[in-house]
């Protein structure tokens, strides 16, 4: 697979974006310059990190030494929840200077907690300044995503919510169609929860294309029109999950695979009131 091959979508201020990147949540420090070197050259240029991940250092100096082009590269990171709008221009000044580049490509609030509005207000100016070509927000619910958009001048680009075969976020999708935001996918093996390699359905659409489950997974994400990132730190694994391309789901696979929503979380309430509270006390500056 190369680069030129993955499709990309137009987000809501014409930037383009590939529909399939690299993940570095839950990779180490330590073994993230080298997941991201492998993913580079296995084609991938999406590249999704985070402030809270611990890891924007070790991406910056993988693209570094990759060689490439920046316009070459899509690299999204996130703030974590801050008090208010100062703390969120430092955080993203932070973020630059840890991946070493001038600009992002995509930058997302990973959390709808806090001062978020102040931040969103940041952002915006960010955006503005062409230091962040398109902002976007993570683990919005509905009510959230809409009130934020219906007080501020710039709608997110992208929503990055947990969606995978057992919670598929289908009403979310369609209210964020309605509204110009793309939807993006965290989690879409749902990281190995339910058994999913060996759910029987998926096993049984990916026997029929010659394709593993975690294959025919981002196949059924693509055609639904959601970004995927998939994680891995092996080679053989980027490879094969970025080779998505050259089969597809027919209409009666998609609607087997809908079968399967159980339309809950597999993680965490971001509703839950312990869970609030658990991460506003990893609250930033």
């Amino acid at each position: 697979m190369t680069p030129n091959q993955i499709p990309q979508i137009t987000l809501n201020n014409g930037v383009k974006m590939p529909v399939l990147g690299f993940g570095v949540y839950q990779i180490p420090p330590e073994e993230t310059e080298q997941a991201v070197t492998g993913a580079l050259a296995a084609g991938y240029r999406l590249l999704d990190t985070a402030e809270a991940y611990q890891n924007e250092e070790a991406v910056g100096r993988a693209i570094a030494q990759s060689g490439l082009p920046r316009d070459e590269l899509f690299v999204t990171t996130k703030l974590w929840i801050h008090s208010g709008e100062e703390a969120a221009k430092r955080a993203f000044a932070s973020s630059l200077e840890r991946l070493g580049l001038d600009y992002v490509d995509l930058y997302l609030i990973h959390q709808p907690l806090g001062d978020y509005y102040g931040a969103w207000r940041a952002m915006q100016e960010v955006n503005r300044d062409g230091l962040a070509k398109a902002i976007g927000v993570s683990n919005f619910y509905p009510d959230r995503l809409v009130d934020l958009i219906d007080h501020n001048e710039v709608t997110p680009a992208v929503n990055q919510i947990e969606t995978h075969p057992y919670n598929q976020r289908h009403a979310d999708q369609e209210l964020m169609r309605e509204h110009g935001v793309q939807h993006e996918s965290w989690g879409p093996f749902a990281e190995g929860k339910n058994n999913i390699f060996s759910d029987p359905t998926l096993s049984e659409i990916g026997a029929a294309h010659g394709k593993t489950v975690a294959q025919v997974i981002l196949r059924w994400l693509i055609q639904r029109d959601v970004v995927v990132i998939p994680k891995s730190v092996r080679a053989e694994r980027m490879r094969e999950n970025i080779d998505v391309f050259g089969f597809e789901l027919t209409d009666d696979e998609m609607t087997r695979i809908a079968g399967l929503d159980s339309g809950g979380t597999l993680f965490f309430e971001h509703g839950d009131p312990a869970m609030v509270s658990w991460l506003n006390s990893r609250k930033g500056d």
